[in-house]
């Protein structure tokens, strides 16, 4: 079961980082060739918006039929086991949404560089008439 949250968290930390080299201050030329490996890596990339909803549906049906311990009748095995599994979860959440926002984050600038350079290339094309 714990295979699918480190290939959450493994795929939420390369969209950070390559929201990192695409957000960087970089030559033109590079910069455009980091934006063309985003555009293709964005469309497969989308696989994990709905990977990450499921993951958040689970972490909700596993929130809403967890142990509750908040009687004094629990033992401090089960109230420890309790604060786990409510830890677990809030970083399961955090990690599922994080990857989606990732994702986003990176369709928007990606979209906005590309925007930025057409607007260039037409400024550059309305100079040269």
């Amino acid at each position: 079961m714990a295979l699918q949250w480190y290939l959450l968290g493994a795929i939420a930390v390369v969209e950070a980082a390559v929201l990192l080299l695409l957000s960087a201050p970089l030559p033109p030329r590079l910069s455009k060739q980091v934006l063309e490996f985003v555009k293709r890596i964005l469309q497969p990339g989308l696989a994990v918006v709905p990977f990450a909803l499921f993951q958040l549906l689970e972490v909700y049906w596993k929130y809403e039929n967890r142990i509750n311990c908040s009687k004094q009748e629990c033992s401090p095995f089960e109230r420890d086991r309790f604060q786990r599994t409510l830890f677990k979860s809030h970083r399961n959440a955090l990690l599922a949404i994080s990857a989606a926002f990732f994702y986003w984050l990176l369709f928007r600038i990606a979209k906005m560089q590309q925007d930025l350079l057409q607007a260039e290339n037409r400024v550059k094309l309305a100079k040269e008439k």
